[in-house]
Order: structure tokens, then sequence, then C-alpha cells
């Protein structure tokens, strides 16, 4: 969709998923309340009984058919850097949300224990335990916010984003929603749609940091600073060449496609379509290509667009699309509703003290206890046919595929990996679920939820 000097970044087969290394601290990216727990069961010696936290979603947002888990490698970079600076110490004394007692253990404060989570791609349904989290309880309470904050965003974004890549069947995408969100979202959002088969993105952030390629041209001001449309296009031909793609409806779109065939030749990359009625506007536009010669030449159609927008154009004569706002607000799902339940803990401190299942049963928010296991049942033929969690590792046929894969391991982070791995495994996990997993209407998740206590 974009030629290639308008590409500034491409991703790199040998970049890890997250991010830069060098950044700033993030043990402050929490809830005042996870850290007056801390204090209080330091108090209380809790602090030191092991304990196993899961983090899983009770039910998919609007009925959806399925979820995609992205976020890991943000969360493990994240997860390096958690720690709290003297300034940040002093900030948490001075107002009296820690003691001194904790005040000295968030001091040397590094994650020891260890972490299992659904491979990064993969796709969850309700109960999946997406994130396992064990260590002691202090050191594992803390990292609730962060693992959630960083989850529930991504998680929504990229199942957003598999659901238009599967309406658009095939056509690439364009993210780019970076003015309608905070800053950083829209970084960690462009991050996001890649994994689940967004082409590129317009920011530029993520082409650094993440290796997502970045494409991107011009906008209507570049056409309303320039003394007629004529001058603009020629401009940005002379600055980006025949493959750019042009804006053609500043004004008129027939007149502006004919004065871009008139300066580009047939060979023009693309023509923008960003109002109007889109599906006709494609129609009269290819049409007009057509009969100008430039039969090569793509329709890329941005405005508003989201899952159902795109499905609908389907019949159109159309090369590509341009999502925004739909996407980095995960197209009325901005949350993956996941939650960080405690489901195991010790009796007594030490790191051998054996595990008994806890769980609350609040009314509309029942937890399961226990440590859970997960494997993916599949039939002969390779198709998921059910979600087995249970309290006991997994015995998986042949056929089965077992989902939760080490993160961190004794506090040394194990499972970063190329974020086009990741990116891969996302569309083999798409096509191992039944045909009904791809439907956009509202409905029951893909496959059921088996808890059992054996795996079997």
């Amino acid at each position: 969709m974009a030629s290639e000097r308008e590409t500034s970044a491409k991703a790199s087969p040998g970049r890890a998923a997250g991010g830069p290394a060098a950044a700033l601290p993030t043990g402050l990216l929490t809830d005042h309340y996870e850290l007056t727990m801390l204090s209080a069961a330091l108090r209380s010696g809790a602090a030191g009984r092991r304990a196993v936290f899961e983090l899983f979603a009770r039910h998919l947002p609007h009925d959806r058919r399925y979820g995609v888990v992205a976020g890991t490698g943000r969360l493990l970079d994240a997860l390096e850097r958690f720690e709290f600076t003297p300034s940040e110490l002093e900030f948490l004394a001075d107002t009296g949300v820690v003691d001194e007692q904790a005040c000295r253990y968030l001091e040397s404060f590094r994650f020891s224990g260890n972490i299992w989570g659904y491979a990064e791609g993969d796709c969850y349904f309700p109960g999946s335990p997406i994130l396992v989290v064990e260590g002691t309880f202090a050191e594992a309470v803390v990292l609730e916010t962060l693992a959630l904050s960083v989850l529930n965003h991504d998680c929504a974004i990229a199942s957003a984003a598999s659901r238009m890549v599967t309406a658009a069947g095939g056509r690439p995408l364009i993210e780019m929603g970076s003015r309608r969100t905070h800053e950083l979202a829209a970084v960690a959002s462009a991050r996001a749609a890649y994994i689940a088969g967004f082409a590129t993105t317009s920011n530029l952030r993520a082409g650094r940091d993440y290796g997502v390629p970045t494409s991107g041209t011009s906008a209507h001001a570049f056409t309303l600073v320039h003394d007629c449309e004529r001058d603009a296009f020629g401009a940005q031909l002379a600055a980006l060449g025949k493959g750019t793609t042009l804006l053609v409806d500043t004004f008129d779109v027939a007149r502006a496609v004919r004065t871009a065939i008139e300066l580009a030749g047939p060979g023009l990359g693309s023509v923008r379509i960003d109002s109007g009625d889109l599906a006709a506007a494609a129609r009269q536009v290819r049409e007009q290509l057509d009969q100008l010669g430039a039969d090569r030449t793509r329709i890329v159609l941005t405005g508003d667009l989201d899952e159902h927008s795109i499905a609908a154009l389907a019949a159109a004569p159309v090369d590509g699309y341009g999502v925004g706002t739909a996407l980095v607000t995960g197209s009325g799902a901005a949350t993956a509703a996941l939650v960080y339940k405690l489901v195991a803990r010790s009796l007594e401190p030490g790191a051998g003290a054996p595990l008994r299942p806890v769980a609350k049963h609040s009314v509309g928010k029942p937890s399961r206890g226990g440590r859970k296991w997960a494997l993916r049942r599949r039939g002969k033929a390779g198709t998921a046919v059910a979600e087995v969690v249970s309290t006991e590792p997994p015995e998986p046929s042949p056929a089965d595929r077992e989902l939760l894969v080490p993160l961190v391991r004794h506090g040394e982070i194990v499972g970063r990996e190329p974020l086009q791995a990741v990116r891969d495994r996302h569309q083999a996990v798409l096509a191992e679920l039944p045909p009904h997993a791809r439907q956009l209407s509202r409905g029951y998740p893909a496959i059921p939820t088996v808890f059992t206590p054996d795996g079997h």
C-alpha cells in the first residue's frame, strides 16, 4: 500500500517483541492499594507466603467469539524495570502510602518468582489463564495493576484488529489512530494491531521501538496550503515519486483523479478517499482510473472505518483500508475485561510450603481456586474443539496443544521473542479455530471452556 520510499521502518526478524531496554522505572505505575496491602502483609507476616495469581477474562466483550493475547512483550519489558528510585520511595514515605518497613522492602525490590502465560498472538476464551504469576504474596500482588493495564489495553486492541483483518479479506490495513488516543497508548496500539495482521502503522515511535513498518503521505492540509490541487499533487510526486498515494477528496473527486493521472501517468501508486459514500466513490474512481489507463493504480479508503463497515465494502473495488478511531478504542471494547486474582497460597512462609486453593464467592464475580494449566483440545483435522482448563498438569493427546509457556523463571525473563514470530503465531492459531470463530456478529465463544481437575 505504501511505496518503498514511504516506509520508514520495516519489521526486523531479530527484533524482540519488547521495546528499547533503556526506559523509566515502572514501579509507580500501580494503584495505591497495592502498596498499602504490601505494608499490612509485611506486618501480619503474610507477605512471605507463597502465592499464585492468575489473570483471566470472565467473559469476552460484546459477545465476541475469541480474544487475542497481546502485550506480553511490553509487560516483560515493564517487569524488568519494575523498581523504585530513591525519589519515588521518598514520595511514598512522605505521603504515608507505605510505612518504614515497606519502604525498606521496596528499596531492593526485584521480582524473583515465576510467570507462565499464553504465548503472545494466541487466542483466549472465558476462563483461560492467560497469565500465571507465582512468588511471594508481596512480590506478586504489587504486579497486579501493571499486568492488567498492559494486557487489558493490548488484548482489547489486538482483538478488535483481528476482526478487522478478517473483515478485510486479505486487503492490507494501515493503523492510523495515533491522534485519537493517548500518545503512548498509540504506540502500544500500533504494536497490537501489527500482531493481529495490520500491514503498517502511521506511528513512527512504533516503527522505531518495535520495528512495525510505517507508512504515510499527506493530509487535506497539504492540498489546501498550495494554490491549487495540481500544485499540491505535483509537489508530492516530486518528493515521493509516482508510487505515492494522492488524497483525492479535498474538493471534487473526479477532477482530482483526472489531475492525478495527468501528472503521474498510469503508474500512480494509489489514490485515497476519506469521505462520502465510500463504496459508491470507490466504484466511480475505479471506473475512471481504468478509463484513464491507470488500471493498476490502487484505491485506499479511510474515514471512521470499523470491522463492520470494512466487511460491507467487501464487494467494492478497494485495495486497502486505513483505520483509526475504532482500532485504538477496541471498536467498542476499550478493555478486555481481564482480572487478576489470587487462586492459591501457602499457610506459612517459605518457597517449599505447599499451596492450597483459595477463591472468592462474590455474587457475579466468583473465581475458581487452584493453580491452573490449559490446553487447546483439537480434533483429528487439527480444528480446535475446546479450551480445557485444569488444576492438575494435563495429559494432552497427540492432537492437543498445551497453552502455557514460561515467561519468567526465578526472576529471569525467558519468554521474549521476535514480533514477527508473534504475528505468524496469530495467523496459525486463527487457522485452527472453527470457521464460525471469524463471524463478526455477536455470539458464543468459538469453543467452550471446560474446567476439569485433571485435564482430561
